[in-house]
């Protein structure tokens, strides 16, 4: 764990300087960006590329902060007393007086994460993706040193990509390799099944697999997983997770991270981890990004059907069509509730539109909350920040700001977290090929047409590594690592129990109604046990982590 002090490096930079790069390889990573910066400016970070984290500061206070493009290494600061204070963890800079933040934890239940800058902590924050920190005579100042910028190619040569882009594959799984038995997760979906046989190919030996399980229906993929190890013959490794398993992991993932985490699938990619681990592996390959770059998530389908309706000519929209189906009762009869249920959808702007089915706005926030708790929160922030970073990218299409958005909240926010926390449980390295810089750049150039054609989501990808990858991978609904944790928790009594301990400690706490948990746990779980368990979810995982860490904070001893 990074102490606290006046220098903190991780991560493997590569500097565009031969000179820089040279200066890092003879005296190290920090001799190197002290150079890159003193001679640059904050903008010289534009010229770094990797997964890196870095800050330091000098005898005259003065202090750079810096995180990578994805936040892959994650950076936290805190102001003390006109000092500059920096971390890898958000609870490594908590002290006596560090407050829990009552607008973090809404936040948490809102995006089931905490999004940066906010941490838990009220005085500490976290360092954006792409942003870097200059802090100078007793105040910091917060800017991106990188914004996505899409500059698609106009006559692509489909022929001339396809090689480029599986070249650079190649490259990446290359560079994520650290000489020693290589191996990967592998879920059975495109990215994961490319990564693993991209190792085969690169290193000139099977890649070890590692695939979870469950005895659930409509939760295991454990077929694919086995298509994907039979055609690259991969030494392949198999984990059925169990609710037992829950029950003993559940307290100790949750306490792990620096702040209330609820990604689900936190669990399985733990079991995943460990079992590699036990294996020999000492880093391990994850396919994260290859959706968010190359436009594989259902949702950009689905609103590419709803920016359908702004083409249909206005007066028809305005005259005939919302007149009759908004304002009348034939809006009313089955079909036409359809037709008007899109027209409204369509009619509200990204990225709130993406909201519509938001836990909390289905529920009702004023049925879920306390009332004295939303006194302390705003409740249109998390869609205020969400706006921010809407506009933020330099996009022309719908398609591409959607993933520029998604970089943010789905991968720098939510999935690397849960992967990179994990792994550390674990005890075991972790890279992310599908996230190389150049495989980065390659997508800021890619059409859009090409992410998704039509309602073709990942066409180029698929089309470029048809004849790699089984047909029957090409082919699948994309599932991921969903646990079955609600279903479960209606059938196991110890499972349970630990939920509904956990979630009534909230009330406890005055963040939750009583009423809304009874009604959870005394019918809702049992009818509709796959979307009420993701909200008993997060918030177990939160009550979890309250337990573990308020009261060491509170102690004075700080964190860990």
């Amino acid at each position: 764990m990074q102490s606290i002090n006046n220098t903190l490096v991780e991560g493997r930079p590569e500097f565009a300087s031969r000179e820089i790069s040279v200066l890092g390889k003879s005296e190290g990573s920090l001799a190197a960006w002290r150079r890159l910066i003193v001679g640059g400016g904050k903008n010289a970070v534009r010229e770094v590329s990797g997964d890196f984290s870095v800050g330091f500061s000098d005898t005259a206070g003065r202090g750079f902060l810096a995180v990578d493009r994805f936040a892959i290494r994650s950076l936290c600061y805190r102001v003390v007393n006109g000092e500059l204070r920096f971390a890898t963890r958000a609870d490594e800079l908590a002290d006596s007086t560090s407050e829990i933040d009552p607008q973090a934890i809404f936040d948490y239940l809102y995006f089931h994460v905490i999004p940066s800058p906010r941490t838990i902590f009220k005085d500490i924050f976290r360092l954006p993706p792409g942003h870097c920190a200059v802090f100078e005579n007793g105040s910091i100042s917060i800017s991106p040193y990188w914004v996505p910028q899409f500059c698609e190619l106009e006559k692509p040569s489909f022929e001339s990509l396809r090689s480029e882009f599986r070249q650079l594959l190649h490259d990446a799984v290359v560079r994520q390799l650290d000489g020693g038995k290589p191996g990967c997760f592998l879920s059975g979906g495109t990215d994961s099944s490319t990564v693993a046989g991209m190792i085969g190919e690169v290193s000139g030996r099977p890649a070890a697999t590692y695939s979870i399980g469950f005895e659930a229906q409509g939760y295991d993929e454990m077929e694919y997983a086995r298509i994907a190890a039979h055609h690259f013959k991969t030494e392949h490794h198999e984990y059925y997770v169990t609710p037992d398993d829950l029950v003993v992991s559940i307290p100790s993932v949750a306490q792990y991270y620096d702040q209330p985490f609820g990604n689900s699938s936190a669990l399985p990619a733990y079991y995943c981890a460990k079992m590699a681990r036990e294996d020999g592996v000492t880093k391990i390959l994850a396919g994260d990004g290859g959706d968010e770059l190359f436009g594989g998530n259902a949702r950009y389908a689905k609103q590419k059907v709803f920016g359908y309706y702004d083409s249909v000519p206005w007066i028809f929209r305005d005259a005939l069509l919302e007149p009759m189906l908004l304002k009348t009762p034939l809006g009313k009869l089955p079909l036409a509730r359809k037709a008007a249920s899109y027209i409204e959808q369509a009619k509200i702007p990204l990225p709130d539109r993406a909201q519509i089915y938001n836990m909390l706005h289905r529920l009702g926030i004023s049925q879920v909350f306390d009332p004295n708790f939303l006194g302390r929160v705003d409740i249109d922030d998390p869609i205020r920040q969400q706006r921010e970073v809407w506009n933020f990218a330099l996009a022309q299409s719908q398609t591409n700001r959607e993933l520029a958005f998604d970089w943010r909240y789905t991968l720098a926010e939510c999935d690397l977290p849960k992967v990179l926390g994990t792994t550390r449980l674990a005890g075991i390295e972790v890279g992310f090929p599908m996230l190389d810089d150049h495989l980065l750049n390659f997508s800021l150039q890619l059409p859009a047409s090409y992410k998704v054609n039509g309602l073709k989501l990942r066409w180029f990808f698929k089309e470029a590594l048809r004849g790699f990858l089984p047909d029957r991978i090409l082919t699948k609904k994309k599932q991921g690592f969903g646990l079955p944790f609600g279903v479960w928790a209606t059938k196991n009594p110890r499972l349970r129990s630990l939920a509904e301990d956990s979630v009534r400690g909230l009330v406890d706490r005055n963040i939750l109604r009583q009423d809304f948990v009874d009604a959870l746990f005394g019918r809702h779980l049992y009818d509709h046990p796959g979307y009420y368990g993701e909200m008993i979810w997060i918030s177990m995982m939160l009550e979890q982590w309250l337990r573990r860490n308020v009261g060491v904070i509170a102690d004075g001893s700080g964190s860990r």
